[in-house]
């Protein structure tokens, strides 16, 4: 290996290093602390999402009912993604009047994009219209890597939470894991991310 690939490695391991305390702290504070991260704005996008999704007063579910919950939204996801490509030629924002996605590829970008993997086989100029990139792909980009951290948050309570007076040891609600995830990660490290690289340009 070059010099070049080793001082690469060391300096991302030094970032790892640095970060880790204070991403740790930030996170445990956004998904198990009471009083998360600017209230009064993120705060209630995260309330008015979830009064969206009906959960205005949600509750505790057990590891099947989490898993459940993970299955059915992925498998949605992945069914909305799937149509979204074979009907856009007949969809908005197309204006290079893209065909439909032919059947194998579309499923198989779908399922890739909803299991967090992004396999690509094609390019995406000259085969997804603007609407299959923003309304399909791009959503899948926030919502299939919230559900990676709310399957890791399970992990960690599942190891760490004890049993409470009936036996049933709850592990979170996937829904309120899926919103924060995206409301006080995702988004604000993409605009960070999209300010740092604007100011560079």
């Amino acid at each position: 290996m070059t010099f070049n690939g080793w001082l690469q490695i060391v300096i991302f391991f030094v970032i790892i290093l640095v970060i880790a305390k204070p991403a740790g702290a930030y996170m445990f504070r956004v998904f198990e602390g009471d009083n998360r991260p600017l209230p009064r704005t993120l705060g209630r996008v995260e309330r008015a999402l979830l009064r969206l999704c009906g959960l205005k007063d949600p509750e505790e579910q057990t590891w099947l009912q989490y898993a459940i919950a993970m299955l059915v939204f992925s498998v949605m996801g992945l069914i909305v993604t799937y149509a979204i490509m074979r009907l856009q030629g007949s969809l908005p924002f197309n204006p290079q009047h893209l065909d439909n996605v032919p059947g194998p590829l579309a499923f198989n970008t779908s399922a890739s994009f909803t299991t967090n993997t992004n396999w690509q086989s094609y390019v995406p100029e000259t085969t997804m219209s603007y609407f299959t990139q923003m309304a399909g792909l791009a959503w899948h980009n926030f919502t299939s890597a919230a559900v990676g951290i709310g399957v890791a948050l399970v992990v960690a309570r599942g190891l760490t939470r004890q049993p409470g007076p009936e036996g049933a040891k709850g592990v979170g609600n996937f829904y309120v894991d899926l919103i924060r995830g995206i409301v006080y990660v995702l988004l604000p490290v993409c605009i960070i991310a999209g300010m740092t690289a604007s100011l560079a340009a």
